[in-house]
């Protein structure tokens, strides 16, 4: 079993893969996006860390040994489970579904993209939080609003690409924390890239946001970024 420490992180997933590899895949990437993982190979073993502490999400791959227990007991509880993310091959979704139950709530396809992996996860976590945010994400005068894909500096449109758009939204969820640029360009990109690349894009939203007001995206050197 492979944890993180999680009680610090804002989302805690639960990988449930038996292929060590693989496990090491999935674990690495999700934990520099910024959520705790903890990970395990087998059912049992999820059913009892899930018992333990609640998670926000499970990873389950769909070659997991038991993974036939492992849906029939999470059935038993469908109210208290956290919502389900499949690792299945195109040809084994119709096996897959009934053994985990009607309420799987998405799956990727193997081999699988780790941009495809963090976007599901990202869009499942907002979906189906306690908390659910209802409208725009806000910070001071700052706004953004996913229905339409526009962000605002109080009543000045801000013009972003897709990628500026991507690292506000991050820096928007996590406003008041330090955040790492590795942490950064993994969610931006869905990978690892050289720290230029994300001082760049930090640079050119730095100049949509704070033009004609009061600074918001601030540098810890030696840290990362906030807001």
């Amino acid at each position: 079993m492979h944890d993180s420490p999680i009680e610090r992180h804002r989302h805690r997933l639960l990988v449930v893969a038996p292929d060590p590899d693989l496990l090491e895949s999935l674990v690495t990437p999700l934990g520099l996006a910024g959520y705790g993982v903890a990970a395990t190979g087998t059912g049992a073993e999820a059913l009892a860390m899930n018992r333990a502490q609640r998670f926000d999400l499970i990873i389950v791959d769909d070659t997991v040994p038991d993974v036939e227990d492992l849906g029939s007991r999470l059935r038993l509880t469908p109210e208290d489970r956290p919502p389900i993310l499949c690792l299945t091959t195109c040809d084994q979704l119709d096996r897959l579904v009934p053994e985990l139950g009607s309420r799987v709530e998405d799956y990727v396809t193997k081999p699988c993209r780790i941009t495809e992996l963090l976007a599901r996860t990202q869009v499942l976590l907002r979906d189906h939080a306690p908390s659910r945010r209802v409208g725009p994400l806000c910070h001071g005068d700052l706004l953004l609003d996913d229905a339409v894909c526009r962000a605002w500096r109080g009543e000045r449109p801000l013009d972003l690409t897709a990628a500026e758009y991507r690292l506000l939204r991050y820096l928007l969820i996590n406003a008041g924390q330090v955040l790492t640029k590795e942490q950064l360009a993994w969610q931006v990109w869905g990978e690892s890239r050289d720290a230029n690349a994300i001082e760049r894009l930090v640079s050119r939203l730095r100049q949509k946001v704070d033009a004609g007001g009061p600074a918001m995206i601030q540098t810890r050197r030696g840290f990362g970024y906030s807001l």
